[in-house]
């Protein structure tokens, strides 16, 4: 398969392709504390790493200087990691919490 060189296509896929779910590895490529697998996937560097919680956690790498990594959403279902890279789904909503007064009667 060929894919045309118009910038407008490969935005327009990488738009379509980044808003989903993808499969990264199994869960045993980062078996220990503090280990770590880096992929690109479409396009983008991504370190994947197991922390001292011993939970799993991904990161996109931002190729500015002195840029910290930024947290990209990532599932573990069925042994598998997966990662969303949809900056859409990154914004998270903070429950609103709700304070009871007491009444005066």
């Amino acid at each position: 398969m060929t894919v045309p060189e118009d910038p407008r296509f490969r935005r327009e896929m990488a738009t379509a392709y980044r808003s989903g779910w993808h499969f990264i590895d199994l869960v045993t490529a980062v078996p220990h504390r503090g280990d770590s697998l880096m992929v690109t996937l479409l396009g983008e560097p991504v370190v994947i790493n197991r922390g001292d919680d011993e939970e799993i956690r991904a990161y996109r790498c931002l190729r500015r200087p002195r840029g910290a990594p930024q947290p990209v959403r990532c599932a573990i279902r069925y042994g598998m990691i997966f990662v969303n890279l949809d900056q859409r789904d990154h914004q998270l909503v903070e429950p609103q919490t709700t304070t009871a007064t007491p009444r005066s009667a």
